[in-house]
Order: C-alpha cells, then structure tokens, then sequence
C-alpha cells in the first residue's frame, strides 16, 4: 500500500512538474505607465498593416482555435514539417528567396526536435508569399541570410554558416571565428544578427546583446561592447534583428518569457536609444478583410528592406500554442508569416545648421508612386523635432508649407524641435486624410553622418609600467582622447588611478598600443580588477595579464 502511494505521489510530482515547465514558458510583464500617453506612430507596432489576403482562406489546416481559419499562403507552412525562423532575399531574378529551417511533424520530440533542425531554401513570386521549398541546405537552426560585400551570400546557423556566390547554392559549410578582446561573452554566441555598415564591414550582435564586427563578414568577429545593449529592465531577451537604413541602425530584441518586444535606434551601432513602447505582441496578424489570426507567441523575427533601406515587412516564426504542449501529429505547429509595415517617407532638413537663434527650420517631404503629400497629407496633424518628444504627441508644430515641384516643403517653429546633444535623427509623423499612418526619419546635417568608436584591449602589466592596446571600430578617424587606467582597491572598494596617456588620432580600424609608467607597481597584484576610461567611457576588465 505504501509503495502504491509513493508512487502516485511520483506521478503527480512529474505532472506538476510538467505542467510548472509549461506555464514557466509564459510571464505577463507590467508596462509602463509613461507607455499610455504614447500617440498613434509613437512605437514600432503600431508600423503593422493589415494584410491582404493571400491566396485562398481556409479552415483544413492544422492550429488552435484561434487560427482557425487563416490564410495558409501567407508565409510558408503545410502539414508535414514545422517551420522556424528564417528571412528573405531578393534575388537577381527578381524573386523572393526564404531561408528558414524545419523538423518533421511526426517527429517524437514534437517542437522540442528543433535541435536537430534541417535548413531549406524557399522561393516565392511575392514577398508575402506562398513560399515553396525548392531544395535543402544542411543542418542548422535559426537561420539567417546576408550579402557581403563582395557579392556572396552567407546564411548563419547557430555553430556556424553557410556560404555561396548563389543564392541556389552549393553551400560550403564552415564556422566563424571570434574574438571576445578580453571581454567576457554575453550569454553566448547564439542567435547572431547582421547588417552590412556603409564600407562594407559587418555589425553583428548575439543573443545577449553584444556587439561585434567583422571586417568583410568572414574574417574573425571581434566583440566592442562590455555590456548588453538591451534596455535595463527585468527580461528573458533572444531573438535580436538589427538592420541598418540610409540615417541610422535599428534593433529589435525579444523577451521570449514576457511576449514582449522592445525597439531600440541607434546613430552607429555602438550606443542605443531604447524607444517607448511595444515593438511586437500576440496580436498582431490581421487582415484588410476582417480575419484576425490569434498566434499564440512570435518570435524569430526579420525585416525586409526595399531598395531604399527601408523596413517595409516583417517576418516570423509563429506557433499556436506553448512550445512543449506541440507534439507529433497533435494537431499543433508552427510556420513562416510576413507582415507588411508602414513605409517610412523620404524627408531631409534643409537648414544647414540650427542655433538659438534659428526660428524656423525647413523639411522636405518627397512625393513617391502612392504618395503625393500636396493632397495626401493632413497637415493639422503632423509633428515633427526629437524622436522622443514626437512619439508622446511633442515636437514643433507646422507654421507653413511651400510647393517644391512635386514634393512639399514643410515650415516648422524650432521652437518645439527639443533636440539634444545625443540626437542623431528627427522624426515627422502625422496622418493622410483617410486616417493612414505617416511617418519619417531625418538625418540632422549638423550632426557627422560617420563617428569613431575607441574600444581597448585589457592592460597588461610590463615592467616598470602598464601597456594598453586601443582600437578605432568607427567608421571615421578618432579625435585625440585621454586614457585613464584605474586599480579597484579592494580593501576601500574605491577606484585608485594608476597611469593616463593620450591617444592620438587613429583612422577607421587603426590600432595603437600606448606605454605608461604605473604611479604603485609594487603595489599591484595579479588578480586586479582594472578600469580603462576612454575620455569619458568606462570598461572594466578583470585580473590582470603580465608580460
């Protein structure tokens, strides 16, 4: 009798256990206050259109209630595999090439199979889809496609990439090289994004938010940052996108855990904006026709960019129910989605410069096939000034217009501009008269368009003094900058300075090792932890390296 009850009591521990790990896979996270006030345009959701329909709707498809029935063209799925992440090319023949990674329906694992996960490659006439699978890759998970600059194609999977000078392949397998520069790496080297910088160099961040680059894509990456560049709230963060547009960088980052995504600009790479506001939820896929598809979690996603650089889809790995309950011919999956998003206009200040005694500042808004701003926009409604402002309903308000052929040139009171010494863009957003979102970025022309980026290698202790290895990752030449090393004292936990030096100008990739004499050799220990402040930026290092 008492084995009996032990062993039921085992099997309610497993099942609670069990059903713990499923609910573990989904936390409600409390937003903001501040994000109530945000104004229509003010967060990157608000960017998702409805989606026309896409072939024929239909209720004979796998999926929970709530995607019953749905659109099964759009994107890329059907009953025997189960697709996951993947993003889309457009080829030199004018079609739409996906590259997305997929386990077998009856696999015994169900969803949990994706480690052994097989990469496809998919072409479709239209970038919404249908996509059909034209041949397979290789093995790999979470795939992502890139152009170098020398025209070939690298597809990453997580532990390595593929390569080809055709998007149809053959594919030659290998694994990139890394070096963390004495720094520790952030959650790993899994999930990796990429996006080509204007001298053809590579920018890549990992899972956990670290940012490295690579000189042509294929040689070694090297990691800049010390920190995540996640906002600094509690989050379960994977799934990074970063692209890059004709004024700035763009990421996005998910919290898996929270079903929450954020949004984050930035003017080189290296320092992020965190912008207000959700940058994707469940709840996002509807249609011009009505059908809403209620996916259960959205992840994977990747951007498409038209051929000016702007994001104009997003596409996602989406599942219909939590990742654990998806088993073998249960009735449950996931796929591929494409949803189309707003398109940001084509605007550019025209003032050469601002000071305190500008009044008025000019922006030129270009007409384009679909958009004529003379009778499409509704001028009551546009803001333009800090990004930040904008997106809670500031900014300067409009004082005139001019015609400027067949763009309109927008007057605006700088008054109500707020730019700040970190701003790097402007945003104009507004509505057309039927009530349509319309927005836009602007470079400042005050502001370098390319800016230097010093990071340091960990000092090393040589005799009679301390070495430092300096790197320039911008992509223009450094200013002269003042280098302060620091000692953590321990006993104190107080920072005790133990050399400076000056750096002198270093061009794009350019690398310096500068000597200093220590003010306390003797006093110095191998397990210090050190500080390198690079003018104002600091990173810390752990023990020291002796020569």
């Amino acid at each position: 009798m008492k084995s009996v009850l032990q062993l039921r009591l085992l099997f309610a521990l497993i099942f609670m256990l069990g059903i713990s790990d499923s609910f573990a896979q989904v936390e409600e996270r409390p937003r903001p206050a501040a994000w109530n006030d945000l104004v229509e345009g003010g967060r990157f959701m608000d960017l998702f259109q409805p989606i026309p329909p896409v072939g024929k709707r239909s209720s004979e498809v796998w999926g929970a209630a709530g995607v019953i029935p749905r659109y099964p063209d759009n994107g890329l799925e059907d009953a025997d595999w189960s697709y996951w992440g993947g993003n889309i090319i457009q080829g030199e023949d004018g079609k739409y090439h996906m590259y997305v990674c997929r386990w077998s329906e009856t696999a015994e694992k169900g969803h949990m199979e994706w480690p052994k996960s097989r990469l496809v490659h998919a072409v479709s006439d239209q970038l919404i889809g249908p996509f059909t699978v034209m041949d397979e890759v290789g093995a790999g998970h979470n795939p992502e496609i890139f152009q170098i600059h020398d025209g070939r194609y690298i597809i990453y999977v997580i532990g390595g990439r593929y390569l080809s000078e055709s998007l149809d392949g053959p594919w030659e397998y290998a694994q990139f090289e890394f070096d963390a520069r004495d720094r520790p790496i952030i959650e790993g080297l899994s999930n990796l994004s990429f996006a080509q910088r204007e001298d053809g160099s590579i920018i890549m961040v990992c899972r956990g938010g670290g940012i490295w680059i690579s000189k042509d894509g294929l040689s070694t990456y090297q990691q800049v940052s010390d920190k995540s560049v996640y906002p600094p709230v509690e989050g379960r963060y994977e799934d990074p996108v970063i692209w890059k547009d004709e004024h700035q960088y763009h990421l996005i980052v998910n919290d898996w855990l929270g079903r929450i995504a954020y949004y984050l600009r930035s003017p080189d790479g290296f320092d992020w904006t965190v912008d207000a506001g959700e940058a994707y939820q469940p709840g996002i896929t509807g249609y011009t026709d009505g059908l809403q598809e209620d996916w259960f979690k959205y992840e994977r996603i990747k951007i498409f960019q038209d051929e000016s650089g702007r994001a104009i889809q997003a596409n996602f790995a989406v599942i219909d129910t939590l990742k654990h309950e998806d088993k073998p011919n249960d009735g449950h999956s996931s796929k591929n989605i494409g949803i189309p998003l707003a398109v940001g206009r084509k605007i550019r200040i025209l003032n050469k410069k601002v000071s305190e005694s500008t009044q008025e500042l000019a922006v030129v808004i270009e007409a384009e096939e679909g958009f004529d701003p003379h009778s499409d926009l509704d001028l009551s409604s546009v803001r333009f000034g800090n990004p930040q402002a904008v997106n809670f309903g500031g900014g300067s308000e409009l004082i005139s217009t001019k015609q400027r052929g067949e763009d309109l040139v927008l007057i605006f009171d700088s008054a109500g501009l707020d730019f700040s010494e970190d701003s790097f863009v402007a945003k104009l957003l507004g509505k057309t008269h039927e009530g349509a979102l319309v927005f836009g970025y602007s470079p400042l022309p005050w502001r370098r368009s390319t800016s230097a980026y010093l990071s340091s290698r960990k000092p090393q202790l040589e005799e009679g003094g301390w070495s430092v290895k300096l790197e320039n990752f911008g992509l223009a030449s450094s200013d002269k900058s003042l280098i302060t090393i620091e000692r953590l004292v321990e006993e104190t936990d107080s920072w005790e300075e133990v050399g400076r030096m000056l750096c002198p100008v270093l061009k794009p990739y350019e690398e310096i090792r500068l000597t200093v004499k220590a003010q306390e050799t003797a006093a110095l220990s191998s397990d210090d932890v050190l500080k390198v402040i690079i003018d104002d930026k600091e990173t810390v290092f752990g023990p020291i390296v002796h020569e």
